[in-house]
């Protein structure tokens, strides 16, 4: 599956409490909030390039501050959400191990917060070293042994996490015939709940070296079938939401990490789930960005 980082028990909450870890100072605040997740509430990450030296900057942002950010800002909120997604890319260029040790150490605030966390993996990561890492104390069995995808059932959605990583520092990314014959079985095993789709390569039909490489595969896939309603990605560092011709929502992350353009937000997004549709509010870590605080509206396609 998809690598998920589960919440921490109230029991291992409390020995991490005991050690002195400093990032436990607010521990009955933590774990008060547990009590408040909202189960259609998700925050949607994407292209943290998060490096192990903690003061790398890059283009102008510190990875590392903006994703200690957004952290804080997922646990201020009112209702904890009901997971964190982050849509690949996690380390900073070629998935070394020491980026992930420290990914590691970054996500622990969010794991005592009764936050569980689900990572894609992008083409800058690296699939052995990265389990290596975020494994090291065991993992569940895995739809597909060699690509980290998964199946999130909530109660008004089923998210579907996909691995589009190819070759680590290649660009293109690649879903494969077995992950593929995978994903369609699995949408033909839950035809009537709305279905929502994260990668993290971005689709397109021009062959662009920068795209999926199966993109015509993947939407002759998910087009026929009418309970997938949207798929979210990141990959080109941009905030852009758009639909396709046959009513699924292409809803582009912006990265977290550093942009491509300086007029880009660098941000997260708060995905609210509703019964017939999805709020989705750019939470840009530069409030006075002209894109902070936008809302976007989706209604799902008819099934």
């Amino acid at each position: 599956m998809s690598k998920h980082l589960p919440a921490l028990s109230r029991r291992e909450f409390l020995v991490r409490t005991l050690v002195g870890s400093a990032a436990l100072v607010l521990a009955p605040e933590l774990l008060a909030a547990s009590q408040r997740r909202d189960p259609n509430v998700w925050a949607l990450l994407s292209d943290i390039h998060l490096s192990a030296d903690a003061s790398m900057v890059q283009r102008g942002i510190n990875m590392t501050d903006h994703f200690t950010q957004a952290t804080r800002e997922v646990l201020a909120l009112r209702k904890r959400p009901a997971g964190v997604i982050i849509t690949g890319d996690c380390a900073f260029n070629s998935g070394q191990s020491v980026d992930y040790e420290h990914l590691a150490r970054l996500l622990q605030p969010l794991r005592q917060g009764q936050v569980p966390v689900y990572i894609a993996m992008g083409n800058h990561d690296n699939r052995e070293r990265f389990r290596a890492v975020l494994e090291a104390g065991g993992a569940p069995p895995r739809p597909l042994a060699d690509r980290q995808v998964a199946l999130l059932p909530t109660p008004r959605v089923n998210w579907i996490i996909l691995d589009s990583l190819e070759k680590t520092l290649s660009t293109p990314g690649l879903l494969g015939p077995e992950q593929l014959d995978w994903l369609a079985r699995t949408l033909d095993d839950h035809p009537k709940k709305p279905t929502l789709i994260l990668a993290h390569h971005n689709v397109g039909t021009t062959a662009k070296r920068s795209d999926l490489k199966d993109s015509e595969a993947f939407l002759n896939i998910i087009r026929p079938r009418k309970q997938v309603k949207a798929y979210i990605y990141g990959h080109t560092h941009s905030w852009h939401v758009e639909q396709d011709p046959s009513g699924i929502h292409l809803i582009n992350l912006p990265a977290l990490g550093y942009v491509f353009r300086p007029e880009d937000p660098s941000g997260w997004v708060l995905a609210t789930l509703k019964r017939r549709g999805m709020r989705l509010e750019l939470r840009s870590m530069d409030p006075a960005h002209r894109a902070h605080g936008q809302v976007v509206e989706l209604k799902w396609r008819a099934a």
